[in-house]
């Protein structure tokens, strides 16, 4: 019986063995993963990129035996969208990319989510600030990301009555206005705008997509503002929803008259620099300082309490959280659909700021999806400050304007 007890207590003891060796080495492997990050370029979507370079300085580039692979998208997407699926399904082929985060999600990330799933079914498809309608992304990503078009809808109204604006000017092309997205925004802004009393103007630019290009879009923003300051007036607040528009507009503004409560994808980067003319490389990275730099300038040049952003960029933000989220996921650390678990991830780049956010309802049928959720930051106005938009209540009404 000694002998036997003895023989069994050994087969248990190597079998633990083996067990924890397994276990150990499953949770290794588990953590040897790559991740795919797929952004615009610096003259599309700069904050989108630098968040890319984010995850790069903490994880280190493939190419150095690190974890992040990043690649960009053309600037011409929409008329290389073979090249735009490409780019993103092909990041697929490598066996050890776990994930793929694409931000922003424009227009042929659906089908490029597709694909991946056809030749890997285990690699999670993430997009960040989907273009393609909810119901289309919804369908192949396994979480999808954009700002709370819905609040801020309101929100950006109400804020811009606030300060006194009588009259808001959106300015966009056809390819944005077809977005569900955009255009459910235009609804409630509009609505917003009847109820508080304001003048609602729509304004149309050219696409930086198109023949013209960015420079030509721009181009076409810089001389006509004078124009749009003389007919609404300086106490008129304006409202671009492409990233190229932003800079010229800020720069015409800031020289003209009127006012900016924040940009389409909010960030003190967004525009802000060039308009300026101010260099921040020594302030790269460190969003408090750049915050500050800006703010001064823009005080300096007489647009204090005219002109706001969110303190951390959400494009920057999106791009590394949305990395850290795969990661912590990946890792058994958190769970992919969590909104609290999303927002560990983002308050990791943006401490201190508040941010809200709810699952996207469906304007028909009021269901809410399991894998898209909306969030936004709190308005800081410079030279004034936070606005408290992120503590607010909208009513219910906006969430059923579409």
């Amino acid at each position: 019986m000694k002998k036997m007890f003895a023989l069994v207590l050994c087969v248990l003891l190597v079998s633990g063995m083996l067990f924890a060796a397994g276990v150990q080495e499953t949770a290794t492997a588990g953590k040897d993963f790559r991740i795919g990050v797929v952004t615009g370029t610096v003259s599309q979507s700069e904050d989108d990129l630098r968040g890319a370079e984010r995850l790069i300085e903490e994880y280190g580039s493939v190419n150095n035996g690190g974890m992040i692979q990043h690649v960009t998208y053309p600037d011409n997407f929409m008329d290389e969208a073979e090249t735009t699926i490409s780019v993103i399904s092909g990041l697929a082929d490598d066996p050890k990319i776990k994930a793929i985060i694409v931000n922003q999600a424009i227009p042929g990330t659906t089908e490029a989510f597709r694909r991946v799933k056809e030749k890997r079914s285990d690699v999670l498809c993430i997009a960040g600030e989907a273009h393609e309608d909810p119901g289309v992304i919804q369908s192949a990503a396994d979480l999808a990301v954009n700002n709370d078009f819905i609040a801020r809808g309101y929100l950006i109204i109400r804020t811009a009555h606030e300060l006194g604006c009588d009259t808001f000017v959106h300015i966009s092309f056809p390819r944005h206005l077809s977005y569900e997205t955009m255009s459910r925004r235009v609804a409630i802004m509009r609505a917003a705008c009847n109820d508080l009393g304001m003048e609602f103007v729509m304004e149309t630019a050219p696409d930086p997509t198109s023949d013209v290009g960015v420079a030509g879009a721009q181009q076409y923003i810089l001389e006509k503002v004078p124009a749009w300051i003389e007919t609404y007036g300086q106490n008129a607040a304006f409202f671009c929803t492409n990233d190229a528009h932003t800079e010229p507009l800020l720069k015409q503004l800031l020289a003209y008259g009127g006012y900016f409560i924040e940009a389409d994808l909010p960030s003190p980067l967004m525009g802000y620099p060039g308009a300026l003319g101010i260099d921040l490389s020594a302030e790269a990275g460190d969003f408090a300082a750049i915050l500050k730099k800006v703010e001064s300038s823009v005080i300096a040049k007489g647009g204090a309490g005219r002109f706001g952003t969110w303190a951390f960029s959400y494009g920057y933000t999106s791009t590394a959280g949305l990395g850290q989220h795969a990661i912590n996921v990946l890792k058994g650390e958190s769970e992919l659909l969590k909104l609290s678990d999303v927002m560990k991830a983002y308050g990791k780049y943006t401490p201190n700021a508040k941010w809200n956010g709810a699952p996207y309802s469906d304007v028909n049928t009021g269901v809410r999806a399991k894998n898209h959720i909306l969030i936004y930051q709190d308005t800081y106005m410079m030279g004034k400050g936070f606005m408290g938009n992120a503590d607010l209540v909208v009513p219910d009404k906006y969430f059923t304007i579409k």
